[in-house]
């Protein structure tokens, strides 16, 4: 009996050792293609017509056709909300607290998170798998040895544009929140403009916009790079093992959890 228990000992330790070796990697690839997209922009030759043409056409590619939709979407649920949450509030006279409570969970901490998967689901996810049947193809290597720089030309543009995309609508659709916000309370009167800009400093304090800034552009850089990471170093079909795939998605959920649970730390306590 102990004979037979061994190998499965084995089989066990040998999995727990190659899952924290791909993890390990996999984070490390992580970094790495982050190190080398902010030395891609940082460096000069960048800005020159025939590498800045790709990105700025990726960019609007990306952003434009969804900008419009994602807005009024955004802009719909926003005062949906509003008015359940102003109603609810005032059937239990707490009323004078419904409008910050409205800004504090679209504006700090809904709205940042659902632009961010938003844009991972509508371009970056998409982006992975284009690298990754670039990469099985041939495709890659083939360009790479004609001397074609890959790296500035087709992985810096998907990560600028998903970030962008992230950012843009991120902030758009907060200023849609805050209008909606107030036509969901006080109408299309100007009565309620002083007392709703008393609110917004209250919420918007030095501290918590800081967080509010720092937590849009870190969702948007993590659901820029890691997908793209995913995808750019991904296994050959005949080597990957089942999961292998959504390991990916998992390191890009886990981010934002954590990136989320900063915020709320930073906002609350």
């Amino acid at each position: 009996m102990m004979v037979s228990m061994h190998p499965s000992r084995g089989s066990l330790s040998l999995r727990i050792w190659q899952a924290a070796r791909d993890t390990a990697v996999a984070w490390g690839r992580i970094f790495y293609l982050f190190a080398m997209v902010w030395v891609l922009l940082l460096s000069p030759s960048t800005y020159l017509w025939p590498s800045l043409q790709p990105i700025l056409q990726r960019m609007y590619r990306d952003t434009a056709p969804i900008l419009l939709g994602f807005t009024v979407l955004a802009a719909l649920i926003c005062l949906v909300i509003t008015r359940i949450v102003v109603v609810t509030a005032i059937s239990y006279g707490l009323s004078r607290y419904a409008l910050e409570m409205v800004v504090r969970v679209l504006v700090l901490e809904l709205i940042p998170l659902t632009a961010s998967l938003f844009v991972a689901m509508r371009c970056t996810i998409p982006y992975a798998t284009e690298l990754a049947v670039m990469r099985s193809s041939g495709a890659w290597d083939a360009r790479a040895q004609r001397g074609e720089a890959l790296m500035r030309l087709e992985v810096l543009p998907r990560v600028v544009s998903g970030l962008y995309a992230s950012v843009t609508l991120a902030a758009l659709s907060c200023v849609v929140a805050l209008v909606m916000a107030y036509i969901g309370v006080y109408g299309f009167s100007w009565a309620g403009v002083p007392g709703y800009t008393r609110m917004f400093g209250h919420v918007f304090n030095p501290s918590v916009t800081l967080v509010f800034v720092l937590k849009t552009w870190l969702s948007s850089l993590a659901v820029a790079i890691i997908p793209v990471s995913t995808g750019l170093y991904a296994k050959p079909r005949r080597l990957s093992r089942p999961g292998d795939e959504l390991n990916g998605l998992v390191r890009m959920f886990a981010v934002l959890l954590l990136i989320e649970l900063a915020s709320l730390m930073g906002n609350y306590y």
